[in-house]
């Protein structure tokens, strides 16, 4: 399968779809509100790669580079990034990818729609270690040529410098991440941000904690404004706190940061409303994980305010879940034990 749509049974198939598509397609499947899209799978990757020429190339460059070395990685990752500018489509790659995003265009009822292109590796999203943000992500993309592009374009950030050297770090050979794209309705964002399931200060399980901006998270993900932060209690779901951020810039597009007016700067961007939908499907995304997650989403402004919530991400929470877990004990069955442990100043067994 070369394409593949959220609400298909192959999406949740990690092998085939990646992380990022493989959390769309399962909030999808569980009804909650997410952008309509698809994903190029893993299988169109490894097909381009072959017929391209690219994967013994790759590997022989990356054998020669110092990984130490931020030159040389960014001369590695240009170089590949020609290779995968200039190598061309197989014929069924290219065709199925034009149909899925014609039929997406038919199904929102808009030529030409705008779409975000989303990298989506099998590596990324994982819940032991997070690749957030290591690959490339691009949004307003119009038109099936132009999506080709950026579909080359999001193959290959799993070789730009930083991708490469997280990678390694981890235990995992560049050559070997399988890559998959998501294509999806670009989200016409008045507001946009991350919600984290505890506090991701203090790792707190009982408060949900809210940082939102302007326009789309782009500029709340790069770290570009100070968001509003909103904190909600898990159990009664009162909104404990309200803090305004200083959102100086927002992105109406992909392409450029617009100035957000002094005025708009000193008010929230969220609604109370909005703030407790977003609560309540956080405790809903919680629940199915069975875990603390993080979760990206948007406020469109082009939805009625009942249905203006869409969901972009959810992964699982890492930092403070494997903290918590590294403190868990097994019981204790033997309470003479736990008290001689105390006693001699060392852990119970």
């Amino acid at each position: 399968m070369l394409t593949i749509r959220f609400d298909e049974p192959a999406s949740l198939n990690l092998r085939l779809v990646g992380g990022k598509a493989q959390g769309l397609a399962s909030m999808t499947q569980a009804g909650m509100p997410v952008s309509p899209g698809f994903t190029v799978s893993t299988k169109a990757y490894h097909q381009y790669l072959d017929a391209a020429g690219l994967r013994d190339k790759i590997a022989q460059l990356l054998e020669n580079v110092d990984r130490a070395s931020i030159g040389e990685l960014s001369k590695a990752e240009h170089v590949i990034g020609e290779w995968f500018e200039a190598g061309a489509f197989p014929a069924d790659v290219q065709r199925e990818v034009r149909d899925s995003y014609a039929r997406l265009c038919d199904e929102v009822g808009v030529q030409d729609l705008s779409v975000a292109v989303r990298s989506s590796a099998t590596a990324e999203d994982a819940a032991g270690a997070s690749f957030a943000g290591e690959y490339d992500t691009f949004v307003g993309i119009v038109g099936s040529s132009e999506v080709e592009r950026y579909v080359r374009r999001c193959w290959a950030s799993a070789f730009t410098g930083r991708s490469m050297a997280y990678a390694w770090k981890n235990g995992i050979s560049p050559i070997e991440v399988e890559m998959a794209v998501v294509v999806q309705k670009t989200v016409q964002a008045r507001a946009a941000g991350v919600m984290f399931t505890l506090s991701p200060l203090t790792g707190d399980r009982s408060r949900i904690v809210i940082e939102a901006a302007y326009g789309l998270g782009l500029s709340v993900v790069g770290g570009e404004v100070t968001p509003d932060r909103y904190v909600v209690a898990k159990v009664g779901g009162a909104i404990l706190d309200r803090v305004v951020g200083e959102k100086q810039v927002e992105y109406l597009t992909g392409a450029a940061a617009t100035p957000v007016d002094e005025a708009r700067r000193r008010q929230l961007c969220l609604q109370d409303d909005e703030i407790m939908e977003l609560a309540r499907l956080g405790k809903a995304l919680e629940r199915k994980h069975q875990r603390p997650v993080d979760v990206e989403f948007a406020v469109d402004r082009e939805l009625p305010p009942a249905k203006c919530i869409v969901l972009l991400q959810c992964r699982p929470e890492t930092y403070w879940s494997s903290r918590h877990a590294a403190r868990i004990r097994p019981p204790i069955e033997d309470a003479a034990q736990a008290v001689l442990a105390t006693v001699l100043k060392k852990d119970p067994p």
